[in-house]
This record gives C-alpha cells, structure tokens and sequence, in this order.
C-alpha cells in the first residue's frame, strides 16, 4: 500500500533545529523536529500562535524521515546585549515585558550561546495521518509557495535559500519517499538518513528526539526513539 508524501527541501546559509534549551544554551540537532515542522507549515498557512488545538493536531498527524544531504558547518553564535533598567522586550503575550533588580543587576552584560548549521541541506519527507483531513498535503504546498508570512528554518535570520517545496510522491513509507527524492546541490557521496520507530526497520544507532511541543504552554515535551543509517549518493558532485 502507498500513501502520499510531501518531498521538503530545507536549505539555508543558516538553518537552526532547535534542541532542548537549557538557560543560556540553545543547542541544534541534525534534523528537524514534527514541533518545527508545525511552527513552519503553521505559519506558511497563516495560523496565529494562540490557535494551539489546530497546531496540536497537525503536530499529531505529522510522520516524517529526513535525509541530511549536506552536513555543513556547525558553529556556536556568543551573544551579548547590555540592557538597562528601562529596556523592554516584547513576549509571545503581544506586549512589552519590564525589568526588575536592582541597580548592579544591570553592569554585566546578558549573554546567549546559539548553534546554527552553515551551508547545510535537509530532504525531508513528510507523510499526514489521517491524509484526508484538513490541512491536506495539497494544501501544505501551496502554503509553502506562497506563505501567509516570511518563513523561517528553526530561527528568525534562517531564511531559506529557495523553494522549500520538491514534490508530492506516493510511497509505502517516508524512506522509501527519500529513495527517489533528488539530493541537494553539492551533495557528498553519502548522506545520513534519520527515521522514526515503527517506520522502517530499526538500524544500530538510535537516537532520543526531543521534537514535540506542548502548544498552550509553549514548552517542549516528549521524546521520540528515532534510527540513523547511511544512504549512498547515486550521483555525487
């Protein structure tokens, strides 16, 4: 039996799969997560933050294998802001936050560590279980090629280098999507493959994924067991 697949190209000068966030450390894993695939398509179809039953749902019914076609570089971002007393920011609550301390809380500087992926380049295929049910595939695409707003890969500078949207293809399962999806330009020999438990059968390095989110806290909770293996490049650059 087959089933449809939407074939997804992730390429960015900058791509950042968030992993879990501890304090300061905003950490990257090597593929992307169902949470920010739902963050992504949710925002190509325009839906608003607050409408957590409909992301819920769509992360729910999302399955999805990634081929990582392109390693790329990994690199930690240092960042720094000096903020005073008087300094706002705004929150997902669509208003300024204050601040608070006192004077000598302000002298040092606030800082953040960020990885990113450089030049690196994701295939993803992705499967909806129930297929029928609104989002459709079909209507992923088309958000994809014309998003209600600007897209972004993980964070808000990772804009993608280009079409976000290879094709739509009939397989048994998101592996057998991957085998004749095309590979990135500048592809190496091989590829690393990632796919989840119960997809394919299991290979010998697995992996806990942290890729699903609680969208009314707006917290990430729940891990999955996902497998790696390797794929050869059946037309190297």
């Amino acid at each position: 039996m087959t089933r449809p697949h939407l074939l997804l190209r992730l390429e960015a000068p900058l791509m950042a799969f968030g992993a879990v966030a501890v304090d300061a450390y905003g950490p990257v894993q090597d593929i992307p997560s169902p949470s920010l695939l739902t963050g992504l398509l949710g925002n190509a179809l325009g839906w608003d933050r607050a409408e957590t039953d409909r992301l819920d749902a769509l992360q729910e019914r999302i399955t999805l294998a990634a081929r990582r076609d392109r390693q790329g570089e990994r690199f930690e971002d240092f960042q720094t802001a000096q903020l005073a007393a008087d300094d706002q920011g705004w929150t997902t609550w669509r208003r300024p936050e204050g601040r608070d301390g006192g004077a000598a809380t302000y002298n040092s500087p606030h800082i953040r560590r960020r990885w990113f992926d450089a030049d690196a380049a994701v295939t993803v295929a992705l499967r909806l279980d129930p297929p029928a049910a609104a989002p459709t595939l079909e209507a992923l695409a088309a958000a994809l090629d014309r998003p209600a707003r600007p897209l972004f890969l993980g964070r808000k500078p990772c804009l993608p280098a280009g079409r976000i949207v290879i094709g739509i293809v009939a397989a048994a399962n998101c592996l057998a999507a991957l085998d004749g999806a095309p590979w990135a330009e500048d592809s190496g020999a091989k590829a690393r493959l990632f796919w989840p438990e119960g997809e394919a059968p299991a290979s010998r390095a697995p992996h806990r994924l942290h890729g699903y989110r609680r969208w009314r806290s707006g917290v990430h909770a729940g891990e999955g067991l996902w497998w790696e293996g390797e794929v050869a490049n059946p037309n190297p650059a």
